[in-house]
């Protein structure tokens, strides 16, 4: 009874919490805004200040508001209805339908799979039947039935350690198949046998499954929790399986360094003694590792250390004698924070293909998948060897039989001849080998594929809200974009005389006046006129440029360039510092690139003064658009009637 009252109370909640989100928030000229898409993009756009207190509530609400009102006004100009617009949208539907199904229903579920079998390490031993890549069908069918005649014995009572004896693992067949612990990701090509091992319960064994190098069945010997990944560094002391006589023992040399560590001798100064010349001179770092990587009693003892810093008491492996020593041990992080990494190895998995294929069947079982094996072997059949070429063609006549169902979908023999004239250069490519019929499988089974996924994808919106609400936002921000462009931004940039007049209402701001000006003669002097430098800054305090470059820039000898520049006070530190004076001149300064003389003389000051539309144009468009906008939302909030649901309002403000 009390799992019972359990499961009628979080389904009543489940209903509580679905009604919510279906609850009208507010309406606009009587179209429903709804709970739930208001949360999305709330939540969206305030991301982790999402708090749902009234003041951030009610101010993301009139902003809403605002956006809701210039949606409206869209679709009643008939923005939607633009063709360009709707294919603009249906593209984006498409690339975000196929990752979103895919990244949803595979990535998104594998990905957490394999960070929630990285929290348990499992002791496995195995039997394998090993299928060489070069076997032919008669081959694996033979090792097929050899491990389902060994799984039968299993069941029938066998030892599963004396039925190791049969396994064609030489590596572990004689110590009863085991393997020791495992921990995902288990490497390429062997994601079924990680599977088996996380599902198989303790003490029992799988049914036979494949592997990229064969069959298996597997035993589940028991688990604990996930050692994880560690960062050690060690001494080694080799030992030699033929000792030079009267050599030092390793062992002896090992105790000895170990009791040095012991009586205080930094690791520093003994990892010089070790035999690892890879580590040595890294502090005898073996690096982050996980379990697998060395010999069972090594990784025991490292695992065992209890804190940083620790080491071990010396360690016999295959190499010789260890002290290792606890760098750090690396706990398992958050999903969120290993969710990239995670993805970026799953995408390159072969458990990636197998879990798509499963979704595929999933899919075409869930809507009632049926084919019509007739009509495709039939036209199957009848395909030559020009199947293979570019000459092929699609019937010309249309062929409207049914070759597969798929909910309220079916395909006809018309789309699939189609589609495999599209796919010339792929029918080509596979068919090379003179196949037709394999090829005609190949891209049968793609176009199913393609259709399949298709089906899938237009049922998105009823399945997942949230890519709902997404197309929704994406929807009507290309209508607010369209709306916004004729109202505002076309009509600020084209209406000179409503922006004129505005101008005009303005122009007395600071922002649209100049403030005090300085003229500017810059000039320049070549190198070679150094000893005249002196003549020209005393001619130039007191006569024109034109006077001065008419004396000296006789004929082709042109030593002097002037150009003149307006400054605001303020903007030029030089000028600034020159005192804003007619006729000062700046010091000369040298150039460091052609080692020309330069100096300034302010020419003119100009007082403050408005600027004219045309100079002020940048900052008066957008001033007018935001006049215009403000007009705007005016004229449509007296236009389009606003409701809002203050029940349903004060129930979402925490």
């Amino acid at each position: 009874m009390k799992y019972l009252s359990y499961i009628i109370f979080f389904f009543a909640t489940s209903q509580i919490m679905a009604q919510a989100d279906n609850d009208v928030l507010f309406t606009v000229a009587d179209s429903p805004v709804y709970v739930g898409e208001f949360k999305y993009i709330y939540e969206k756009t305030n991301q982790g200040e999402a708090d749902y207190s009234k003041a951030s509530v009610e101010e993301y609400l009139e902003l809403y508001k605002k956006f809701k009102l210039k949606v409206v006004r869209a679709k009643d100009i008939k923005l939607d209805t633009i063709a360009s617009l709707q294919r603009e949208l249906e593209g984006y539907r498409k690339q975000l339908a196929n990752s979103y199904l895919i990244d949803k229903e595979v990535t998104e579920r594998l990905m957490k799979e394999v960070y929630e079998r990285n929290k348990m390490d499992v002791n496995i031993s195995h039997i394998m039947i090993q299928v060489p890549k070069e076997s032919t069908p008669q081959d694996t069918l033979a090792k097929y039935n050899k491990i389902m005649g060994i799984w039968k014995q299993l069941q029938n009572g066998k030892r599963f350690e004396e039925m190791a004896s049969q396994s064609e693992d030489k590596a572990s067949k004689d110590k009863g198949g085991n393997l020791g612990y495992i921990n995902a990701m288990l490497p390429n090509g062997f994601y079924n046998m990680e599977t088996a091992a996380y599902t198989t319960p303790v003490n029992s064994f799988s049914k036979p499954f494949r592997t990229r190098v064969g069959y298996h069945i597997v035993k589940n010997n028991g688990t604990r929790e996930a050692r994880g990944q560690m960062e050690a560094a060690h001494i080694l002391i080799r030992t030699s399986t033929n000792p030079i006589p009267g050599s030092p023992d390793p062992k002896s040399i090992i105790d000895g360094i170990y009791n040095g560590l012991r009586g205080g001798t930094p690791w520093e100064e003994m990892v010089k003694r070790s035999e690892d010349k890879s580590s040595i001179d890294n502090g005898g770092s073996l690096g982050k590792f996980g379990i697998g990587r060395f010999a069972p009693d090594f990784e025991d003892a490292v695992f065992a250390l209890a804190e940083d810093g620790d080491f071990s008491k010396p360690i016999q492996s295959p190499a010789g004698w260890h002290i290792v020593k606890r760098i750090k041990k690396y706990p398992q992080l958050s999903y969120k924070e290993e969710k990239g990494k995670l993805q970026n190895k799953i995408k390159k998995d072969s458990r990636y293909q197998i879990a798509q294929d499963a979704m595929l069947a999933r899919i075409k079982k869930d809507n009632n998948f049926k084919e019509y094996r007739d009509v495709t072997d039939r036209f199957r059949n009848s395909l030559s060897d020009e199947f293979t070429t570019y000459r092929w063609k699609a019937n010309p006549k249309p062929v409207n039989k049914v070759i597969f169902e798929i909910g309220d979908d079916n395909f006809v023999l018309s789309e699939l001849e189609e589609f495999l004239e599209q796919s010339s250069r792929k029918r080509q490519r596979i068919g090379r080998n003179g196949e037709v019929k394999a090829t005609f499988d190949q891209l049968y089974n793609d176009f199913v594929k393609i259709k399949t996924l298709e089906y899938e994808e237009k049922q998105l919106e009823k399945k997942f809200p949230e890519f709902r609400y997404l197309m929704k936002e994406y929807q009507e921000g290309i209508l607010l974009f369209e709306a916004t462009k004729t109202e505002i931004w076309d009509r600020a940039s084209q209406d000179s005389v409503g922006l004129a007049a505005y101008y005009n209402k303005i122009k007395d701001h600071d922002k649209y006046k100049w403030k005090e000006r300085a003229e500017v003669s810059f000039y320049s002097i070549k190198p070679e006129a150094k000893d005249k430098l002196n003549s020209i800054r005393k001619m130039a305090a007191k006569k024109t440029t034109t006077a001065v470059l008419e004396k000296y820039n006789t004929g082709d000898n042109k030593i002097i360039t002037v150009r003149r520049d307006l400054f605001e006070r303020g903007k030029n530190k030089v000028i600034d510092d020159m005192g804003w004076k007619i006729g000062a001149l700046s010091e000369v300064e040298i150039n460091k690139q052609n080692n020309s003389m330069n100096f300034l003389k302010i020419e003119k000051i100009i007082p403050v003064e408005g600027k004219t539309l045309q100079e002020a144009r940048g900052f008066a468009v957008a001033q007018y658009q935001d006049y215009l906008e403000r007009q705007w939302l005016t004229d449509l909030a007296e236009s389009y009637k606003i409701v809002v649901n203050q029940d349903v309002l004060d129930k979402m403000i925490k």
